[in-house]
């Protein structure tokens, strides 16, 4: 598994002119799923999620990097892209054979998330898979 984790003070998913999905203050997370990942690499990602020190400390904001998304009781939004698992490697035109193919992406993501509320609180946590978005 990859993720891209980026701190924001809000962050949403917009499909068509419709927001799909909108956080708060909070982590925006873009998951790609391999073809190799187990429950193992769900258990580790989700713990580098929620324990990622990048906030400021909510007593002194002077201290940085002392909290995590737990710690500010921040929202999580995170979104699947397969385009993570590219491999430019050889000329200009990406391979994505080391990508999860859909369905077993699907549930693969559905047990991310669920893992992730289970960690956490599952109202914090918003999830999206394979649409295309803005920020």
């Amino acid at each position: 598994m990859r993720a891209i984790i980026q701190r924001v003070s809000s962050a949403s998913v917009t499909v068509d002119n419709e927001v799909i999905s909108k956080i708060s203050k909070g982590l925006m997370v873009l998951v790609g799923i391999g073809t190799d990942d187990t429950d193992a690499d769900i258990a580790t990602i989700t713990n580098k999620i929620l324990n990622l020190r990048v906030f400021n400390d909510s007593k002194n904001d002077d201290k940085m990097w002392k909290a995590s998304v737990k710690d500010i009781d921040g929202e999580i939004l995170c979104v699947s892209q397969f385009t993570l698992l590219a491999n430019t490697t050889k000329g200009n035109k990406p391979d994505f054979h080391r990508a999860m193919s859909t369905e077993p992406g699907k549930l693969m993501y559905s047990n991310f998330l669920e893992k992730l509320g289970q960690e956490y609180k599952p109202e914090k946590i918003q999830g999206v898979f394979r649409v295309l978005f803005k920020i």
